[in-house]
């Protein structure tokens, strides 16, 4: 049987990263074959080795994941998370999980889940000025001098709502636990295929979350926005908008790919990491 081709990805600045990655490519001396070490040498994350690799093993937290998962979204490479962060949502192994359970990760299929992204196009008087993936969300938000501003929402061609608000969410199932949580979105299960619209404060006391089907294209038509209004990828990719833009959001055809952990269920993580649904204490 051959080795798995491994590719590693990392955050340098989290503490205790470099740590954990040497001691794993220690561990998978006689086991993997380590085509590329980008935590080392950043650099060789060429597309060509992208392509070779059966996982990339990312140490770091879920901003790591977000960011390597995005470099590999077309090259369908399962992603193996190491958490050496402070929540690790996505990052579902610990280091001492990695190694210990290496074999079966590394084997068992039935482990990849598949996971849709989305991809966002930004144009102004036709021509196209922006272009990007995002594993878990799309925010516009208003900025400063942070006066409310307005958005005009159609799906699949059809005005879906005028939306006077701080701005709006368009979430993956991933993402409907990061800032569509907070935003009082609903909570998707991450395996399925939809697309959560979710507005930040808005004006208006009935415009509440939704869910639309995948496969739907949005477009958001500024109509009165900011000096610092900005279009933000997972928090991480930004542009700024202008009243003269059209952005299209819609499925991305790549997939963000990741390796569960055996022994842990995604309730399991939200009631873990976020304590949902947990009981009140009651008085004994």
């Amino acid at each position: 049987m051959s080795k798995p081709k491994l590719i590693i990805f990392g955050d340098p600045k989290r503490r205790y990263a470099a740590e954990a990655v040497d001691d794993f490519v220690d561990f998978a001396t006689d086991k993997a074959e380590i085509i590329a070490n980008c935590f080392r040498s950043p650099d060789k994350s060429h597309p060509d080795v992208l392509k070779e690799a059966d996982f990339a093993v990312v140490f770091g937290g879920d901003g790591t994941i977000l960011s390597t998962a995005r470099e590999l979204s077309e090259a369908d490479v399962p992603v193996i998370g190491v958490n050496v962060g402070k929540l690790g949502f996505l990052a579902q192994f610990s280091s001492a999980e990695l190694k210990e359970l290496f074999g079966r990760i590394t084997s068992d299929r039935l482990l990849i889940e598949k996971r849709m992204i989305l991809a966002c196009v930004i144009r102004s008087e036709g021509a196209v000025k922006f272009v990007s993936t995002a594993i878990n969300d799309v925010v516009i938000a208003a900025g400063a001098p942070f006066n409310m501003i307005e958005l005009k929402v159609s799906v699949q061609g059809q005005s879906l709502a005028g939306c006077t608000s701080d701005g709006i969410i368009i979430s993956t199932p991933t993402g409907s636990t990061a800032y569509n949580l907070s935003a009082g979105g609903p909570i998707l299960s991450a395996d399925l295929s939809a697309i959560v619209i979710t507005p930040l404060c808005p004006h208006s006391l009935s415009f509440r979350p939704i869910v639309i089907n995948a496969d739907s294209i949005l477009e958001i038509q500024p109509i009165r926005v900011n000096k610092a209004t900005t279009i933000n990828l997972d928090g991480q990719v930004s542009h700024k908008i202008q009243v003269c833009d059209v952005v299209k959001v819609e499925r991305h055809h790549g997939s963000f790919l990741v390796v569960n952990n055996p022994f842990r269920t995604q309730w399991d993580t939200l009631a873990g990491k976020l304590n949902w649904a947990e009981k009140p204490k009651y008085n004994k």
